[in-house]
């Protein structure tokens, strides 16, 4: 079992993030009066949620896939549906990937015409002085 403070100190997380990811049913400790216990599916759960939002998912589609676990089909379903739901996630990263490349060139070339201009600008200052 694992107290609210143990998950938050190994995962790097606020105390109030687990409660709000308790809020959305993402994680059900037990209670022992006003202490959470968590256990061990309850950590689980946590690190993927944390690796799903990392890649991009919302709370919606974490909670979704991770609820697919506690079908009764041998995780077959949950096992298609999260591959499929990797798949359209990693298409996304990689469009925004090239969006990013694109964005970082363009400013790069923009950062080179602007550092031209000051440079212009300093030269004429330093022969008019």
């Amino acid at each position: 079992m694992y107290t609210i403070g143990d998950l938050s100190r190994e995962f790097g997380v606020t105390l109030r993030t687990l409660r709000f990811y308790e809020d959305k049913g993402l994680l059900n400790p037990k209670r022992q009066g006003m202490t959470r216990l968590y256990n061990r599916r309850d950590r689980a759960r946590l690190k993927l949620v944390l690796m799903g939002k990392k890649v991009g998912f919302s709370l919606v589609e974490i909670k979704e896939m991770l609820d697919l676990y506690d079908l009764k089909d041998g995780q077959e379903t949950q096992l298609r549906v999260a591959l499929d739901r990797f798949q359209s996630q990693i298409d996304v990263l990689k469009s925004q990937k090239v969006d990013i490349e694109q964005a970082i060139d363009e400013l790069t070339r923009t950062m080179d015409v602007v550092s031209g201009m000051l440079e212009e600008r300093t030269a004429q200052t330093a022969v008019a002085s």
